[in-house]
Parts: structure tokens; C-alpha cells; sequence
């Protein structure tokens, strides 16, 4: 008997070892995901910059490091600079998730009617489904202050939280990661731009953003 333990247990051993990369390739492969968590202080995310670095840490706390990774935000026109459009910024494609299902083929495809964005493929860096509507607590409102073609808003109405500095005053436009919103109406279904944030502390704070359905989440794709 101790000498049939030995023979089998390098094998196991090998099976183990062989068994691994895989899970790590896959990881590896990630480049699309939804944060499990935002910086923690609401719209503030230390402006644009902050909000892809925050990308970058979680990617490489997944095993999906080794890729520039860009915050799905769009900045408006202020102090003589002009606006960021968000899909401008988030490469080429096609994207993937930490399933290994493609959210979508490239930026066209992306904003048009046959993305595979849903509550299902939009996972967070670990693989993980996060709450929607119905869910206890609801997190579907997602930061993106863009409009439906990714493109950012013009004009004086702060769509983004005075670009991504505020946790007080101004307001934020969102998306819905699971596709529901209140109404069956484009907008209450749209994964980027579905209504600005609100709430008692100025619309920007952690816990207006939670109050509305949302957490201080945004997508996070890989640039290359």
C-alpha cells in the first residue's frame, strides 16, 4: 500500500500542476470588466487619471495586469481643455470578460444595438456577476458621464461630476450594466448613458450615488 501512495501521488501532484495555467491564461486574457468597487469617495475619482489607474490596480490584482488599461469615462470642456470622449479612449477591441465572452467586437460594435453587454457579461475583474435591479443592494448605475454614442456632453450641465473631482455638488451621468432601468425606454436600457445622478448631498457623493442604484462603479477596458 505505501508503495502504490507513492506512485500515485507525484501524478496527482502533475495533475495539479498542469491543471493551473488555464485559470491563470484566462485571467490573463481579461480585457473587459466592470469594478467590483470604486475609490470609495463617490464621483471623485482623482479625475480621469485616478479612474485608470484604479482600473489598472484591479486588473492586476486579477492576474490581467500586463495591458494599459482606460477608465470608460468621458471629461466635458473646462479651464481651456477640451472634452474626452470616452470611446476614444479604450483602444480598438474586440473585448473580452473574465469569462472569456466577447462584450464586443470593436468600438462600432460596442455602441450599437448588438453589443453582448448585459447583467451577465458586464463581470467585475474577478468574474463576478454584480447586482442589478432587483437585487439587494441594487449597483447597476454605472459612471461613464457620456451619451449614448460615447462621445461626451457639451454645454454647462455637469455631466460628470466637475470631471471626476467632485464628491458634492454636480451630477453624473450613468448607465445600466444589467440593461433595466424603471421604464421600458432606450434609456432605461442603456448600458453608458441612461440618467444623471442626484440626491440630497449635491449629487456626487458616495452615498447619493448609492441612493439611485448605483455604488461609484465604471467599466474598465484594456487599451491594447
Amino acid at each position: 500500500m505505501r508503495t502504490f501512495v507513492k506512485l500515485i501521488s507525484p501524478a496527482c501532484f502533475a495533475l495539479a500542476v498542469i491543471a493551473a495555467p488555464p485559470a491563470l491564461a484566462q485571467s490573463a486574457d481579461t480585457s473587459f470588466f466592470l469594478t467590483s468597487n470604486g475609490p470609495g469617495k463617490g464621483a471623485d475619482l482623482g479625475g480621469i487619471a485616478g479612474a485608470d489607474r484604479h482600473c489598472q490596480s484591479l486588473a492586476q490584482a486579477a492576474g490581467a495586469g500586463p495591458k494599459t488599461w482606460r477608465a470608460y469615462l468621458s471629461t466635458q470642456a473646462a479651464d481651456g481643455q477640451p472634452g474626452v470622449n470616452a470611446k476614444d479612449r479604450i483602444g480598438k477591441g474586440p473585448w473580452q470578460n473574465a469569462k472569456g465572452a466577447v462584450v464586443a467586437k470593436d468600438v462600432a460594435d460596442l455602441h450599437g444595438a448588438g453589443n453582448n453587454l448585459s447583467k451577465q457579461t458586464a463581470l467585475s475583474e474577478k468574474g463576478e456577476v454584480i447586482n442589478g435591479r432587483g437585487d439587494t443592494p441594487n449597483r447597476h448605475d454605472v459612471l461613464t458621464g457620456s451619451q449614448p454614442d460615447g462621445t461626451a456632453f457639451a454645454g454647462a450641465d455637469d455631466r460628470t461630476c466637475k470631471n471626476w473631482t467632485s464628491s458634492t455638488q454636480g451630477a453624473a451621468m450613468v448607465g445600466h450594466s444589467d440593461r433595466q432601468g424603471l421604464r421600458d425606454d432606450d434609456a432605461s436600457k442603456s448600458w453608458n448613458s441612461s440618467h444623471p445622478s442626484r440626491g440630497s448631498d449635491g449629487g456626487c457623493s458616495q452615498a447619493d450615488l448609492k441612493s439611485t442604484g448605483g455604488d461609484g462603479l465604471f467599466y474598465c477596458f484594456a487599451a491594447n
